[in-house]
């Protein structure tokens, strides 16, 4: 099938190779003439897992690059929009790239199309891009509008698109569904994992996956319900873990316990610094607006974004408790992407912590697999780049974790207390048991459990003194 993907930014690069890897031929739309020019050279724009092999496998084949949108509408059955839509001052989401794109749409519509939303974007838009469809002057019967939202998590995207937990259509007519049908119909048949060179299978994947046709304005709402219900079991497991620290309490003890219950789940119950990245703030912000437009207060919404931000509160004070005083202090920081598999460094919590701890007078160290080159941008030179995470703790009065980096669960601790200038680890990613940490001479804050430390060594039983024979 010819497919259009409009946006070549994290969903739409990602949606576009996969598409080709599901056998469409792609053409990838964006106006970014720099962008372009580094996809046809072969760059990849983002750190992501087996992107590059899908791009390596497809470009100049299955999946082309341009800037003619026209062009590329009138050659294809199905358009995706995977344009930006950021947050507005007010927490709304900025849907004028989706509006800009519809009116572009209409121009070239020459026969049947099917329009479909791939960004995440609230309620009723849908409604709106028909209607914008509409008074450029395109047939009602020349085309359908489609929501086919994305459950893409960075770092392990393209395994999440083509072995999805579920696939979401919301369309309205049978003859949009069929089309959207057939797009997905080697994960949805099987055929694609018959494949010698399909992408590796991760753990508990459900194949086929299912299938879940609904209305457009249902899907757009899962699609928000979604993010918001799973920022909601990050920000409560936070809060237990406060309370956790308060009784003295194991935290991980506790996500085990509820976690099992298969009504609850495991996934999501990781006690930290909170949650971050482009999708969970933006969502939650657009869903309570769109739920205010609609007369409803979400209050519970409110509420998850408020632990969320006391959260990264609560870690400065655990530092501030293992240090006394900050000003001056030499840190080592691991991690600066908002969470481990990416380069991604919007709404990160370890770059918001350490612009705090910039300000409070520390010097920072800080080392990241992949995000060193973004995060150098937001912090502007204020930080000192290192190569390793040894180097970062080098010195230093203490180290943080701030990204669940794989590599920063494995770390050489006898090497790390050596390299420490004080052995204290302030972990915000709970990576470590903290009896392991103690028996390595290290001091070892973390969230929701106790603060563990090297048990003091007893002193050297003296040598007794023979007492003098006076008799």
């Amino acid at each position: 099938m010819h497919i259009t993907v409009v946006g070549s930014g994290y969903v739409g690069l990602v949606a576009g190779a996969c598409f080709a890897d599901l056998g469409h031929s792609v053409v990838l739309v964006d106006n970014d003439q720099e962008k372009l020019s580094a996809l046809r050279a072969s760059k990849v724009p983002i750190h992501e897992k087996f992107l590059p092999e899908l791009l390596e496998r497809h470009r100049g084949q299955r999946l082309t690059f341009s800037d003619d949108l026209q062009a590329a509408v009138r050659a294809s059955l199905v358009i995706f929009v995977a344009v930006g839509t950021p947050p507005t001052e007010h927490g709304e989401a900025d849907l004028s790239y989706v509006e800009s794109v519809a009116r572009s749409i209409s121009g070239a519509i020459d026969s049947y199309k099917v329009v479909v939303e791939k960004s995440t974007v609230p309620v009723y838009t849908s409604d709106w891009v028909r209607k914008i469809i509409l008074r450029n002057a395109a047939a009602p019967d020349s085309f359908d509008i489609a929501s086919n939202p994305e459950f893409l998590r960075e770092g392990t995207a393209v395994t999440d698109f083509l072995y999805p937990d579920r696939i979401v259509l919301g369309a309205d007519s049978e003859r949009c569904a069929a089309v959207l049908r057939e797009i997905y119909a080697p994960l949805t048949d099987g055929s694609y994992y018959q494949r010698p060179d399909a992408i590796p299978r991760p753990a508990q994947a459900c194949i086929p996956p299912p299938l879940i046709v609904t209305s457009a304005k249902s899907a757009e709402l899962i699609k928000h319900a979604s993010n918001a219900f799973l920022a909601m079991k990050i920000s409560f497991i936070n809060a237990v873990a406060s309370i956790c620290e308060s009784v003295g309490a194991d935290v991980e003890q506790v996500c085990r316990g509820i976690g099992t219950d298969s009504r609850i789940g495991p996934r999501f119950l990781n006690p930290g610094i909170g949650y971050g990245g482009s999708c969970f703030p933006k969502d939650l912000m657009a869903f309570r607006s769109v739920a205010r437009e609609c007369g409803y207060e979400f209050r519970l919404l409110d509420e998850v974004m408020r632990i969320n931000e006391d959260q990264r509160h609560r870690f400065l004070r655990k530092v501030q408790s293992a240090l006394w005083t900050l000003r001056g202090k030499r840190l080592g920081a691991l991690g600066l992407a908002f969470k481990g598999g990416t380069d991604d460094v919007r709404e990160s919590p370890a770059i918001m912590l350490l612009e705090a701890l910039l300000r409070e007078g520390c010097q920072i160290a800080a080392y990241d697999p992949a995000a060193q080159q973004r995060a150098a941008e937001v912090l502007q030179g204020n930080v000192k780049f290192v190569d390793s995470p040894y180097e970062a703790a080098h010195d230093a009065d203490a180290l943080l974790i701030l990204t669940d980096w794989e590599e920063f669960a494995g770390l050489d601790l006898e090497r790390l207390r050596t390299a420490l200038k004080y052995p204290i680890v302030i972990d915000g990613r709970n990576l470590y048991d903290p009896e392991t940490m103690a028996a390595h001479g290290l001091t070892y804050y973390c969230v929701g459990r106790p603060t563990s430390a090297p048990k003091p060594q007893p002193a050297e039983a003296a040598t007794p003194v023979r007492k003098r024979n006076n008799s």
